[in-house]
């Protein structure tokens, strides 16, 4: 039995070889490029390391179904080029991959910044839905929508290049790679263990995002022991891209200084933010143009590292799996959200009361976790399996939100209408006439792109 070789990621190097290295990641749609405006001057301090997410920016399109996959994808990148130990700002999905690594693989890193970042992005219902989307429309709808989402209304009216710049960046990204990234955010989620990230953490946020905002950011400043609080005023979701200096600024301070206490044990250690007095004068960047991997550099011994370094905590202690079986109620609750989503399940279980909370409890254990999550088939297929039985029994008052389940579990409409034509045949024609009514509503609603 052969082991598979890990994927590595596009990356490229700016700065002198014998500083430490500092990692700059991605948002989702981003390429490298969002960082332009931050390298020359980190890469005076730091030898600056950039990557690209798969499928971005002409990537190799290897899709990385969860954060973890994507932080094991770096890691291996950086093992091949002798990095060891790092300083580490993400944005948005970029920070999911900064918390990974400050959780799981605490010594590897010196000290973090989670820019526009969130311990639980939106809900998981959310990212599958736009992953139905995309599989539907293609990426065009995420891409004209993207600078409503990233930039303030008067930032992108006045830089229509750099609006330009941020559509063409989500059209020439991989569909496939980008719907595994929302999968790998829809299940995202680490506000129970925010307690064991040991590093000193900057959480920077722009006062105007409408998607990771303050109040998130507030939630990962509440969670993590050493961190502090940073808001951006005239900035959305790419606070990098729309306020550089500012961005810059409060990553080398935080990069190069350890965070020091602050003096009233009240004090929400905010870090006031001063905002160029004409934030639209920065020269526009040209307009990059994805294309082949950087070429890599030779690698390097890590360097002596002169950012702070926080005290590891001790890894917790893991009990011993209990004998027997496990209950499979938690491994199908989760198989139920995942597949149905949590708006669907939290109203089912809201519903339950004396008389049908056992049903509830069944369902949940022996159907989602018996056999949903059996590893036979694919949930792809097993979405096939039931909207066939569902149509055979006439039950079409279940077919709804297992139709919004196929979408999330990958079948197209254009597959969905095939199971439904086969399930004529063997089923009868009139039970599929109904199926086909609430299917066509079913996916007018779930593939129609938000206005």
């Amino acid at each position: 039995m052969t082991e598979g070789k890990t994927e590595t990621l596009q990356y490229r190097f700016d700065g002198p070889e014998h500083l430490p290295v500092l990692i700059l990641g991605p948002s989702l749609g981003t390429t490298w490029h969002m960082w332009d405006r931050q390298v020359p001057e980190l890469s005076q301090h730091w030898r600056v390391f950039r990557y690209d997410l798969p499928g971005h920016g002409g990537a190799p399109a290897h899709p990385a179904g969860s954060v973890a996959e994507l932080t094991t994808r770096l890691l291996a990148t950086l093992d091949g080029l002798g990095v060891q130990r790092f300083g580490y700002a993400g944005c948005a999905f970029g920070g999911a991959v900064g918390i990974e690594l400050a959780l799981r693989h605490p010594e590897r890193l010196a000290s973090l910044a989670l820019i526009a970042a969130s311990p639980r992005f939106g809900t998981a219902d959310e990212f599958r839905q736009r992953g139905v989307i995309v599989r539907t429309n293609g990426l065009d709808p995420i891409a004209r929508s993207s600078p409503e989402r990233w930039f303030t209304g008067g930032y992108a009216a006045a830089q229509p290049a750099i609006t330009e710049w941020a559509v063409q960046m989500v059209r020439t990204t991989d569909p496939g790679c980008y719907i595994s990234a929302c999968e790998a955010l829809a299940a995202f989620d680490v506000r129970g263990e925010l307690g064991r990230v040991g590093v000193p953490t900057l959480v920077l946020v722009g006062s105007d995002d409408q998607v990771t905002g303050p109040a998130e950011a507030r939630t990962l400043v509440a969670g993590i022991p050493d961190a502090r609080l940073a808001v951006v005023p005239g900035a959305s979701h790419l606070v990098p891209v729309e306020q550089p200096s500012a961005v810059t600024d409060l990553l080398v301070r935080h990069f190069t200084s350890a965070w020091q206490a602050a003096h009233d044990a009240s004090s929400t250690g905010q870090v006031p933010v001063p905002v160029p007095a004409h934030p639209t004068a920065h020269p526009v960047p040209a307009v990059p143009v994805p294309g082949p991997a950087a070429a890599p550099l030779q690698p390097v011994p890590a360097p002596p590292q002169t950012a702070p370094i926080a005290e590891i905590a001790p890894a917790p202690v893991v009990p011993p799996q209990a004998q027997g079986r496990p209950d499979p109620y938690d491994a199908g609750l989760k198989v139920r959200r995942e597949v149905l989503g949590d708006g669907h399940v939290d109203q089912e279980l809201a519903r339950a009361d004396d008389f049908s909370g056992d049903f509830q409890e069944l369902l949940t254990r022996y159907a989602w976790g018996e056999i949903w999550d059996r590893p036979g088939l694919d949930r792809r297929s097993r979405s096939c399996v039931t909207l066939t039985a569902l149509v055979a029994g006439g039950h079409l008052e279940e077919l709804a939100p297992h139709l919004r389940a196929a979408l999330r579990n990958g079948l197209t409409p254009a597959e969905i209408k095939e199971v439904l034509l086969q399930a004529a045949v063997y089923c009868g024609v009139p039970a599929a006439s109904g199926a086909f009514r609430v299917a066509q509503q079913v996916i007018r609603e779930e593939t129609t792109p938000p206005e």
